[in-house]
């Protein structure tokens, strides 16, 4: 097989796993993303109130949610419904491709869309360093995404990681007071600088914080992967 024909088959392999990742009832949470994005946007536009950076990272927070959401918790319950499964767990150390492949596309399909999205909030309201906001969102996101994706290996049922997933969302969020400036906090805005903290201690927070969602984004995307090895409890 010559380059051409290695290139057009990573290529058809590519485009038929994007179909997969855009199947079903992504686009409602691509829309639904864009549609929060827009809207507050649009307040913020309309109002006296001065935005700065962290005003920015927080707003984008949430869609990039919503886009990565879908993609990575149905990865593999869309197959089941589809009656896949039997056909990709047939074939030895094929599903590790397939799955890591999907979850890579949704990164880079995440990355994309906040690229485009920031690149907005530049246009419509407030200069910010564009690829500097998105690599910092991307920590807190890469993070829940492969969490996300653990979850649906260990729960096999894509409804019932949702439900893991909004939880500790929603815990984190109550939280959000007391570890707002706190390394534990997964969704910790490195523009928001404490008043009462110097930058030196600020950065080795920041610091530790990446290097903890880093680890965990690892740890947790091979445990998923090894999950997967147990053919007999997803088929």
């Amino acid at each position: 097989m010559n380059l051409t024909h290695k290139i057009k088959l990573a290529w058809d392999v590519i485009r038929y796993n994007l179909k997969i990742v855009f199947a079903n009832k992504f686009i409602h949470f691509l829309i639904a993303s864009v549609a929060f994005f827009l809207m507050v946007m649009g307040i913020m536009l309309f109002t006296n109130s001065s935005v700065n950076e962290s005003d920015i990272f927080s707003t984008l927070i949430f869609p990039g949610i919503l886009v990565a959401f879908y993609p990575v918790i149905f990865n593999i319950q869309n197959d089941k419904d589809a009656r896949m499964l039997e056909i990709i767990f047939g074939v030895p150390n094929y599903r590790y491709k397939v799955y890591l492949l999907r979850f890579v596309i949704s990164m880079l399909l995440l990355f994309v869309i906040l690229i485009l999205m920031t690149y907005f909030t530049v246009f419509a309201v407030l200069r910010v360093p564009v690829f500097k906001m998105v690599y910092e969102l991307m920590y807190s996101l890469l993070f829940l995404s492969c969490l996300s994706f653990l979850f649906a290996t260990l729960v096999k049922n894509a409804s019932g990681a949702a439900v893991i997933m909004i939880i500790i969302g929603l815990f984190f969020m109550i939280l959000g007071g007391n570890l707002e400036h706190s390394k534990w906090n997964i969704f910790l805005n490195p523009f928001d600088i404490p008043s009462d903290m110097s930058m030196s201690v600020w950065r080795n927070v920041i610091y530790q914080n990446r290097l903890m969602l880093i680890t965990g984004s690892i740890i947790s995307l091979l445990w998923a992967l090894i999950n997967l090895q147990k053919r007999e409890k997803f088929v």
